[in-house]
């Protein structure tokens, strides 16, 4: 016979409690233990990658990929490359993993060449799931899930590539995809307009979901954020680590023949709604949507596969269907 439960009821206070200072409590233990933030770049070489991250975090924490030398051979395959550092900004910790994949699209036949970029982020759903399942487990499993793809479009103006919309379905399934036009000022503006509707049009039309997501638990304000934010998708970029005087103030842009491109200048590219996209509106709903929607699909996907081989086990082999072997925790 199932309890009877009332419903809860709002109750005014006599006196002052105190639990409302459990935000304060959760504060100071998360400021003790630091944050972690995981952000892959993908894209052709010389789409200035390392260029934009270094900017967005105002600071130099990556070396260009491409070759830079005539004598150097071209890459063969996709490679991955991590680059770990620890940010501070007024007492707050960030341990920042960069994970950039060298030799994407730079060969003559690039068929499969994402495979190597999908098996790594599949591969840190698996490490973090065999962590959890052990008897012992560490308090605090070292995360090295990947919480932001972004993804570089080369600036052509006309239209994704094939190989774009076949790597763009592919990363979206396990991943928050975050596209970006890399070099924007090499279009004009009505260019990047036309250019940012048509890949639009074809996202939609390959049904292919871009970060951040629909969802019915966000509130108004969270909804309006977001649809301006998919409005704005893909973002239409130019990085910079160089300062340039204008008006007597020195400004991170780029100097050409035609006049100064000042990065943080909205009426010049959206670097400043990117930044501020992933920095200060949107990076703890990216460590979140990563753990609940792409490790969760991951970790419900293999528990279930080891239950029914547990089962099939438990049973016994029949003559007319062999035992299975059990799996492994892995795509």
């Amino acid at each position: 016979m199932a309890l009877a439960v009332e419903p809860s009821s709002k109750m005014g206070l006599n006196g002052y409690v105190g639990f409302d200072t459990i935000t304060q409590q959760i504060e100071k233990k998360l400021l003790k233990r630091g944050f972690q933030f995981n952000v892959m770049v993908v894209g052709q070489s010389g789409l200035g990658k390392s260029t934009l991250v270094n900017t967005i975090f105002a600071a130099h924490l990556i070396d260009s990929k491409a070759r830079t030398d005539v004598s150097e051979p071209p890459r063969q395959t996709t490679e991955i490359q991590n680059a770990s550092h620890i940010i501070e900004e007024n007492g707050v910790h960030l341990k920042l993993n960069i994970v950039d994949t060298p030799g994407y699209g730079d060969q003559v036949n690039n068929e499969n060449c994402w495979e190597p970029i999908i098996k790594y982020i599949k591969d840190q759903h698996s490490a973090y799931l065999r962590k959890e399942l052990t008897a012992m487990r560490d308090r605090y499993i070292q995360d090295t899930r990947i919480h932001c793809c972004l993804f570089f479009i080369s600036p052509t103006g006309h239209a994704l590539k094939p190989i774009d919309i076949a790597v763009l379905k592919k990363l979206s399934e396990v991943v928050n995809v975050v596209p970006v036009i890399a070099k924007s000022d090499s279009l004009t503006m009505e260019e990047r307009l036309s250019f940012k509707q048509r890949i639009k049009e074809e996202l939609a039309f390959h049904n292919i979901r871009m970060y951040p997501y629909e969802s019915e638990e966000d509130d108004e304000q969270e909804q309006a954020l977001n649809e301006s934010i998919r409005d704005l998708i893909p973002f239409a970029i130019v990085g910079s680590e160089r300062n340039v005087v204008i008006d007597g103030k020195a400004v991170r842009g780029r100097r050409n023949r035609w006049g100064v491109i000042n990065v943080e200048n909205e009426n010049h590219c959206e670097f400043v709604h990117l930044r501020n996209f992933l920095t200060r509106t949107h990076l703890q709903d990216l460590i979140e949507t990563t753990a609940q929607i792409h490790y969760e699909a991951f970790r419900s996907k293999q528990l279930l596969a080891l239950k029914e081989s547990s089962q099939s086990a438990a049973s016994g082999p029949t003559p007319a269907s062999p035992a299975s072997p059990t799996p492994k925790i892995g795509y």
